[in-house]
């Protein structure tokens, strides 16, 4: 089922959650593990998340280095078809610009409408690690506004090759990402919501948003969004804050802010239970008030902290 049909069918707020793909090597029972003690409030969907590949220097025989391209977390179709088939639920793979081809991208779309998934989230994806800037594959997308047209050319039956014109039109429903805070390359937030509204207007079904811990920044983005005209749902994406040094990770590598009144309890806190504590009320809190405004959904990044996702979620539901 489609995203925007669940939420069309719901009577109240909906939940959902994010996975990460297991580190190459691992057992997808790692997954289940995860999502076990979640999956008894019923998820709309399951996100999972798409990593692009890393580049390494491996040492030669001779002593010289060699630049290789390895993928740490693969797995993303596969692990969504074993989760519809393990839960019975929804799946919403990620689709990232990022070290894909336009080519590489049409036959994972074909993979993913062939095994029945409904719905993408497409996405630019972060430059790779030690790099400073994004760069796309040679023959691959640069914005996220050229992958979402793929998949909306493809839900048109437009493929990249001229004799497969009206070919069998996929049926994805598309999700892209905004910024409550606003993207960390856009120069403000005006430019950013507008590119936002050319993404809509091109064919999103609708958004869902980069973590945040001040409501009021997701209500004030609601309200921008919809002075502009953008009428879809506005998703807000969750995520605990359990330890200390997250007080500076956060905000470096996601370009959030912690409210002054978090924070100022976190440094108070002598250990990382007592800030896994107070980073569960903070969520209870902020889920309980997002709910009350009305949210279609409300989406947790778990990455790692699902025992905490569901004590907050169970002090909702």
């Amino acid at each position: 089922m489609k995203v925007t049909e669940h939420i069309a069918q719901a009577k109240d707020t909906l939940i959902s959650f994010e996975v990460l793909p297991p580190l190459k090597g691992k057992s997808i029972e790692s997954i289940y593990e995860h999502l076990d003690p979640l999956m008894e409030f019923k998820p709309a969907y399951i996100n999972v998340t798409y990593h692009r590949s890393e580049h390494m220097f491996k040492k030669k025989a001779d002593g010289s280095f060699e630049k290789v391209e390895i993928r740490k977390r693969p797995g993303t179709v596969g692990i969504c078809a074993a989760l519809m088939n393990h839960y019975n639920v929804d799946t919403v793979p990620h689709l990232i610009c990022g070290g894909f081809s336009r080519e590489e991208t049409e036959n994972a779309l074909i993979d993913l409408a062939f095994i029945g998934i409904d719905n993408v989230l497409v996405l630019r994806g972060d430059a790779p690690k030690n790099e400073a800037f994004f760069e796309p594959d040679p023959h691959g997308h640069s914005y996220a506004s050229e992958l979402l047209e793929q998949v909306v050319r493809m839900n048109n039956g437009i493929y990249l090759e001229d004799d497969l014109q009206g070919g069998v039109k996929t049926k994805f429903c598309v999700g892209v990402a905004g910024y409550p805070e606003k993207h960390f390359e856009a120069p403000n937030m005006q430019t950013d919501l507008m590119n936002l509204k050319r993404k809509v207007e091109g064919g999103a079904d609708y958004i869902v948003t980069q973590m945040f811990f001040d409501n009021q920044k997701y209500f004030d983005f609601v309200e921008k969004c919809r002075e502009i005209g953008i009428t879809v749902p506005i998703i807000p994406g969750l995520k605990p804050l359990t330890s200390r040094k997250q007080l500076s990770i956060l905000p470096r590598i996601f370009n959030v802010d912690i409210p002054t009144e978090f924070s100022n309890e976190i440094l108070k806190c002598k250990t990382d239970k007592e800030v896994e504590e107070l980073g569960t009320e903070w969520l209870i809190n902020q889920s309980k008030e997002l709910k009350k405004f009305g949210v279609p959904i409300l989406h947790y990044y778990t990455l790692g902290k699902p025992k905490v996702v569901r004590n907050a979620v169970a002090a909702i539901m």
